[in-house]
């Protein structure tokens, strides 16, 4: 979804801390799991039933060519097909803010899967906030390139927002990890009106309640 920042090796970090989230040899599906880079790593590195769903035709056979079990599928619409607690973990990375229900694609997240991971970039952050006030447009970055006449983004949040989305379908906060402009790890004990001033990208660790 976005040229996140990368470690000297050229991984990407908020995938990386995702990663870290996930326990070894785990079944995980990866919804909007793009080129299948995220899937790769779980299984080569945690050892994963890793297991993807990707809208594009081009997402799914490039995840295909990297020996992936991806299908061809819609986070707004298939998650419904799948049984309760089929995954350990279902991860939507980067892509809530592209879901038409994004409520109702969490919700769906938490029911497939015993733990839902969720990545995303924060429209709270600093530099976006500085843009509108100081240009009185819509906010370009490096990490959000897209013009607003043709950004696949339409439901745009922030940290406070997401947090506030965990509390309404009843989840809990199970781990939280921001990052700052350079890809950097907020610190944990700051109240959550820093994360969303300081945080370009947030991972979430979320799980029903009870």
């Amino acid at each position: 979804m976005s040229e996140a920042a990368r470690t000297d090796t050229g991984a990407r970090v908020d995938l990386l801390v995702i990663a870290e989230m996930v326990e070894p040899a785990t079944r995980v599906l990866d919804v909007g799991c793009g080129d299948g880079v995220l899937l790769e790593l779980l299984a080569t590195t945690r050892g994963c039933d890793a297991r993807g769903i990707e809208l594009s035709r081009e997402g799914v056979n490039a995840s295909v060519s990297r020996g992936l079990a991806v299908i061809q599928g819609d986070a707004d619409i298939d998650l419904a097909d799948y049984p309760d607690n089929s995954f350990d973990y279902v991860i939507l990375s980067q892509t809530i803010q592209a879901t038409r229900r994004p409520k109702w694609v969490l919700e769906q997240m938490l029911r497939v899967g015993s733990h839902a991971v969720v990545s995303f970039p924060n429209f709270g952050f600093w530099r976006m906030r500085l843009e509108l006030l100081m240009k009185g447009r819509m906010p370009r970055t490096e990490n959000l390139p897209y013009s607003w006449h043709d950004t696949p983004n339409i439901h745009f949040c922030t940290i406070r927002d997401f947090v506030g989305l965990v509390d309404e379908v009843g989840a809990q906060i199970d781990q939280a990890v921001a990052l700052n402009g350079y890809g950097q790890k907020v610190r944990f004990n700051w109240p959550w009106s820093v994360w969303n001033l300081v945080g370009e990208q947030a991972v979430f660790l979320l799980s029903r309640k009870g």
